[in-house]
């Protein structure tokens, strides 16, 4: 489960405690790092974010940075040194300006992924599948594209854009027979 409500304001510690105590082992939340941490080019409280969404434990997934400026080498660099290694942490880059080889090589060094980027140097890929409707041939591609990346060894985090028809359960539901080879034919 993608928790985007994080972006706005950073639950206290024992709301994620609580979200790890009622979900199933193997279930794994992503979280989107709250706004004021990294927005105008500063980085403020990372430390104290990763503090506070580690409470999830086992239940963590990869928490995504939406960087919203662009391109500022001096704040990735300062960004990239501030991350928790033991972490998984995914930059959701919002500014074509990032989007170079450079970039990547910076995040590959510090095993940081790229959002909804196929390659990298992180042990698994953050996808966000933000153009509804699916098909279930188009379904069928992403399930393509996932298995691919699960060929290579990496774990593979997709979420669907959440839309007032309520599709995107279904198409993760449909995703995941693709994937695990029970979608039929």
């Amino acid at each position: 489960m993608e928790l985007n409500s994080t972006f706005r304001r950073l639950p206290a510690e024992d709301q994620f405690e609580r979200w790890a105590d009622q979900t199933e082992p193997g279930f794994k939340f992503a979280v989107t790092l709250a706004r004021h941490v990294t927005s105008f080019g500063r980085i403020e409280g990372v430390d104290a974010a990763a503090q506070t969404i580690s409470r999830l434990g086992d239940r963590l997934g990869p928490v995504r940075i939406k960087v919203l400026q662009a391109r500022d080498d001096g704040f990735l660099r300062l960004l990239l040194d501030t991350l928790d290694p033991e972490m998984r942490w995914a930059l959701d880059f919002r500014h074509d300006s990032w989007l170079d080889t450079e970039i990547q090589a910076r995040l590959d060094e510090h095993r940081v992924a790229r959002v909804d980027a196929e390659d990298g140097g992180a042990d698994f890929r953050y996808l966000r599948l933000r153009n509804p409707p699916y098909s279930d041939e188009g379904l069928a591609a992403e399930a393509k594209r996932i298995e691919a990346l699960l060929g290579q060894g990496l774990d593979v985090f997709a979420y669907f854009q959440h839309e007032d028809e309520p599709t995107a359960p279904r198409y993760a539901e449909r995703l995941l027979e693709l994937v695990s080879g029970r979608g039929g034919e």
